[in-house]
Formats: C-alpha cells, sequence, structure tokens
C-alpha cells in the first residue's frame, strides 16, 4: 500500500533537504518544498527524510495513520 508524504508550506524553509536526498519524491518551488508523486511506495528513506527536516514540514502517511516523523 502505497505512502502519503506531505509538505506543509507554513512550516517549509526550503532548505533543499528534502529534495536532494529523494529527487524523485520532492521537488523545491519557489519558497517551498513540494512532492511530486500523489503516492509513493514505502521506503524507509523518507522516515528519515521527514525526521531530519529542520522545520518538522514533512509528514509521512500510511492507512494507518501519519508515521513519520518519528518520535523519540
Amino acid at each position: 500500500m502505497p505512502w502519503t508524504v506531505r509538505v506543509d508550506p507554513q512550516l517549509c524553509l526550503a532548505s533543499g533537504m528534502c529534495a536532494g536526498a529523494a529527487p524523485g519524491v520532492f521537488a523545491l518551488d519557489g519558497g517551498h518544498a513540494r512532492v511530486l508523486p500523489d503516492g509513493v511506495e514505502p521506503d524507509e528513506l523518507l522516515l528519515d527524510i521527514a525526521d531530519a527536516c529542520p522545520a518538522q514540514a514533512i509528514t509521512v502517511s500510511d492507512a494507518s495513520g501519519v508515521i513519520g516523523p518519528r518520535r523519540d
């Protein structure tokens, strides 16, 4: 089942970290990042990116709900 990845444009700082790490999933679009596909195949890298986002602007969800960023 595909995951849903979202970027909150109100929080995004456009650091480019996500687009650099996963250019097939994220792109910089002016003042914020955006997600390219509607659904993505599950990939641990996406959770790592959500964890590392300096603005905590990225969320990853599966059928059960939000799974990333992971909380300590």
